[in-house]
């Protein structure tokens, strides 16, 4: 497959492989969000025989990585899904309308600034309100505890936008 397109050369149905492509990489969105939230729950077997110290930045680390990778993903399906639309015609554009609207209405910045809490000042506040109450420590795994709850919160919205145009398609007898 093309990696800045969805579309393989010659397609048939490129609304279909569109969207078998892009459910393919929400779903790896999803696995990868899910991996590092079962890390972090799993960590919790370490905490009698590691100090907190220890246990609590791999945690942050954890979840910066996984919310991260997942990031990194999501730009990728944005990119991959406009390239592939400037290439079929208008009626296909519409049918996919819904899920380039999921991009459009939940732009995700860049990692640079997603991780840079003097522009992230909301998650920044209640990751040191989150900190004070349970300890210290906890603040950097609040701040990026947020960055991949946003996360979540978008791959969910791309399922949904992904689940309503199949529901179209199925009903007008365009996809099997």
């Amino acid at each position: 497959m093309n990696e800045k397109s969805y579309l393989n050369d010659p397609f048939e149905n490129a609304v279909t492989a569109i969207l078998e492509a892009i459910d393919r990489d929400v779903e790896r969105g999803e696995d990868i969000v899910m991996f590092g939230l079962c890390v972090v729950m799993v960590s919790s077997t370490f905490a009698p025989i590691a100090p907190p110290t220890v246990v609590l930045p791999m945690v942050a680390l954890t979840f910066a990585l996984s919310s991260s990778l997942a990031r990194i993903n999501y730009h990728a399906m944005e990119r991959k899904l406009f390239a592939s639309m400037a290439l079929i015609n208008d009626h296909e554009k519409a049918i996919l309308r819904p899920i380039a609207n999921v991009f459009a209405e939940n732009p995700m910045h860049p990692l640079t600034v997603s991780f840079n809490p003097c522009k992230n000042l909301k998650r920044t506040a209640k990751s040191i309100v989150g900190g004070l109450l349970i300890n210290p420590l906890w603040m950097p795994i609040l701040y990026v505890m947020g960055m991949q709850i946003i996360e979540e919160k978008n791959l969910g919205l791309l399922n949904r936008a992904i689940i309503g145009v199949e529901r179209k398609l199925n009903g007008s007898g365009m996809i099997d």
